[in-house]
């Protein structure tokens, strides 16, 4: 995975500044393993860059609200035992990604407005560090983290505001047992990164659909290899609805969980240096380079292919002839499968 992290020869960016506080330890991860994935990218100390001028719209959204807010990230459950999950419908944008054992996490970023309550909270894993830059410096929020990975999450470009170094912001709420029982108050997490970034361009592009080249479609279902997500066209509620393993995703706030533009974004998936307590290596999801994807928005599938020069910049989305493939305003959905069959590395 080409990165843009501090290591000989490697990018720096002028914008990120200074390093973080050690991340929180999940006590149920392991220290071995050979490494075989390249060190997420790390700040620097210098200083930063003009800022940009006030977006028109809000790049995550296409809308008009919460254009300057500072962006927050948190990672959150996505198996049984967690649902229904709490605060998903407010994020900007929602990334699916694959972890130990075929199953999936979710990474809510927030930023035109926040839910009251988000979770359950869960750890980091390392494709997140390598998402993360293109946002800037963000607020980074999660239960815990293994001790190797420690080190990155301290060179990050994000602000930690992990249940360690931010706990008057969590809680326990709810019947469910630990660790499916641990929420944040988003607002609670941004007071602990006063200095966390405005949103900034990550590539996305809000409009218009293509005027060919969309296949209507009614469903479609994401394969992980022990997971399962099937996304429904709505035309009621103008937006793709969200199941798990066959059965709706509900919000616990009500209705369903879901979309405006779900992007199917296939990227390769190979085995990081960190696994858990049994022994279950950890994926590392290379977001970098190019790649095809699919692109579900009104009711259509549209072919499509991104590119990400480097972590520090965003994805661009193209369409087969080469046009910006617009997305439809509102929460996107950014569904990482790998570039091929299901695949446990």
């Amino acid at each position: 995975m080409r990165s843009v992290w501090g290591t000989t020869g490697r990018r720096r960016t002028a914008v990120w500044l200074g390093v973080l506080t050690a991340a929180a330890v999940l006590p149920a991860c392991s220290d071995s393993g050979d490494p075989t994935s390249a060190p997420p990218p790390r700040a620097t100390g210098e200083p930063g860059e003009s800022p940009a001028p006030e977006p028109a719209t809000h790049p995550f959204t296409g809308g008009t609200k919460g254009v300057t807010n500072p962006v927050l990230a948190v990672k959150i459950e996505n198996t049984r035992p967690a649902f229904p999950q709490s605060g998903v419908t407010a994020a900007d944008i929602v990334y699916v990604e694959q972890v130990e054992g075929g199953e999936t996490r979710l990474m809510a970023v927030y930023s035109s407005k926040l839910p009251k309550r988000v979770g359950p909270v869960r750890s980091a894993r390392i494709s997140d560090l390598h998402i993360l830059p293109q946002f800037g410096r963000p607020a980074f929020a999660f239960s815990g983290v293994q001790s190797k990975m420690k080190k990155y999450v301290r060179k990050s470009p994000a602000y930690e505001v992990s249940q360690e170094k931010a706990g008057g912001a969590y809680y326990r709420f709810g019947g469910k047992p630990a660790p499916y029982n641990l929420y944040a108050d988003p607002k609670a997490l941004l007071k602990r990164a006063p200095k966390a970034t405005p949103p900034q361009d990550v590539g996305f592009r809000f409009g218009d659909a293509p005027a060919t080249g969309g296949k209507p479609v009614k469903t479609f279902t994401a394969k992980w290899p022990t997971a399962r997500m099937g996304f429904t066209w709505s035309a009621k509620h103008k937006r793709w609805l969200a199941s798990w393993g066959g059965s709706p995703s509900r919000a616990a706030e009500g209705g369903r969980l879901g979309g405006q533009t779900v992007v199917i974004q296939y990227a390769k998936t190979t085995r990081s240096k960190f696994h858990d307590f049994l022994g279950s290596y950890t994926p590392l999801i290379d977001t970098t380079g190019t790649g095809r994807a699919l692109v579900l928005r009104d009711g259509k599938a549209y072919k499509a292919n991104w590119s990400r020069t480097a972590e520090d910049k965003g994805t661009t989305f193209t369409t087969e002839t080469g046009e910006p493939m617009n997305f439809a305003p509102g929460q996107v959905w950014m569904v990482l499968v790998n570039a091929g069959k299901p695949y446990i590395p």
